[in-house]
């Protein structure tokens, strides 16, 4: 019989203590402590086995041969872009979100859109019935659509693999890490020692039999992922879905991703029927508006390599508490109190006794250094009350001596301007050295100081 052993696990962090510590040792934190029953299991090794034992023999790298085309396409082409072109055979993918937000209906409606692979949705948190509910909302035509998709609800991985042993799925999706248990450990689903043991057994049996598996996780208050730390390093990938309730759009990033870039992200908007693929942020990030207001200043970003524009609003008002205030949201305060110190010293405006608010259309975070120069314009046409027309962009960084700073792939945001209609890009000098100003029927104004890009506004 199996002996069990009491240990105190951080809910933090994962770290392990014999006896209860009011601070975690290894990250510090307060009060963090919960007792956990371990029951050390047998080594009768394990139950899961390679199909192959030639893939455990060391092989010198010159000898390791690997194809680029063994990923899954989702057949969505934004999860493609993050993912990197698609799901790698035997990855092990973690898909965080608030609750509510849309996990479980990306994956679902993931799955039902691939129609040649045989799949397995593993819910610990809905019944058979719950799921068929949804996924005939996703799809109409459910009943005359060849989808090899099995849905059960399960909650232990030694039945799990049972079931896993009985379909031969070629992706397996479980809904959600939280929920799922073994029967090795006497803790309750959800703790620190539950989830890390779980997301070990799928990261085995992905590795051993080149399945795939998608995994669901709840976050947490602050917006973590729930769980110890070490599972966002077993996983191959970590995928955050996130989005305002107030808006319809979701927002699909990669934190982590071993076969491609962490810079891309997809683009959804919610609707009835499921989620809808966005291919032209644009569409949704800037406001669709007849008037012309002061405060707004279109900019031309990139995020990964999709260039988008966002519009940045900015209020500047006199004080009236005493303190002026200084709020942002969607750009890093503290690059902000930067940008406004730079236009009171180069171009004399005195914000130091003023109140500026700003906020990016869309609910979208932006750290990219080239909004820098529409941030700027959009305080001053606050500030002077002359509006800035909705047919001019912004692509350029500020110096803190006020010179306008070039950005990488200049190109790329001037032809997308281009392309949706923008009149006029202001840009640095220093990016127009290597531009063919004809190749573009939007005009190019290049500017080398801030003061040159607020006459060539504001004359």
């Amino acid at each position: 019989m199996a002996k069990a052993k009491t240990y105190y696990f951080c809910q933090e962090c994962g770290y392990q203590s014999a006896s209860w510590l009011g601070r975690c040792p290894e990250c510090g934190k307060f009060g963090t402590f919960a007792e956990e029953v371990v029951k050390s299991a047998p080594t009768t090794g394990n139950k899961l086995r390679a199909p192959n034992s030639e893939l455990r023999i060391p092989k010198k790298i010159q000898d390791v041969v690997y194809s680029e085309t063994r990923r899954i396409p989702t057949h969505c082409s934004e999860f493609d872009r993050v993912l990197g072109g698609g799901i790698v055979s035997g990855s092990l993918l973690l898909l965080g979100g608030e609750p509510g937000i849309g996990k479980s209906t990306l994956l679902l409606q993931t799955a039902l859109a691939i129609n040649d692979r045989k799949l397995l949705y593993i819910s610990g948190e809905e019944s058979e019935q719950q799921i068929k509910m949804r996924a005939d909302r996703l799809n109409s035509e459910l009943r005359t659509s060849n989808t090899e998709l099995y849905v059960v609800s399960e909650t232990v991985t030694q039945r799990i693999f049972e079931h896993v042993d009985s379909v031969h799925p070629d992706l397996l999706i479980i809904d959600s890490i939280q929920t799922v248990s073994t029967e090795d450990l006497d803790s309750p689903a959800g703790s620190v020692g539950q989830i890390r043991q779980c997301t070990a057994e799928f990261q085995h049996f992905a590795k051993t039999t080149g399945v795939p598996v998608l995994l669901i996780g709840h976050i947490t208050k602050d917006g973590s992922l729930a769980g110890p730390k070490v599972l966002e390093h077993i996983v191959d990938a970590v995928l955050q879905f996130e989005g305002d309730r107030n808006y319809g759009y979701r927002i699909l990033r990669a934190l982590k991703n071993r076969f491609g870039s962490t810079a891309e992200i997809g683009i959804f908007e919610m609707q009835g029927n499921g989620l809808r693929e966005v291919p032209n942020p644009s569409e949704f990030l800037l406001s669709h508006r007849d008037e012309t207001l002061s405060g707004a200043a279109v900019a031309a970003t990139l995020e990964g390599a999709r260039p988008m524009f966002v519009e940045v609003q900015s209020l500047v008002s006199s004080a009236v508490y005493g303190t002026p205030q200084r709020n942002a949201n969607g750009f890093d305060m503290r690059r902000l109190s930067m940008l406004l110190a730079v236009l009171e010293k180069r171009c004399g405006f005195k914000l130091g006794a003023k109140d500026v608010f700003l906020n990016l259309a869309g609910g979208m975070r932006v750290s990219d250094p080239a909004i820098d120069l529409a941030v700027a314009c959009a305080v001053l046409s606050s500030n002077v009350d002359i509006a800035i027309s909705p047919r001019i962009c912004f692509a350029a960084e500020l110096g803190l001596s006020g010179e306008v700073r070039p950005v990488s792939r200049v190109e790329q945001r001037i032809a997308e301007a281009d392309r949706i209609g923008f009149e006029r890009i202001f840009i640095s000098k220093y990016n127009s050295r290597e531009i063919d100003p004809k190749r573009y029927r939007i005009q190019i104004v290049p500017v080398g100081v801030i003061e040159e890009a607020f006459r060539a506004l504001f004359a």
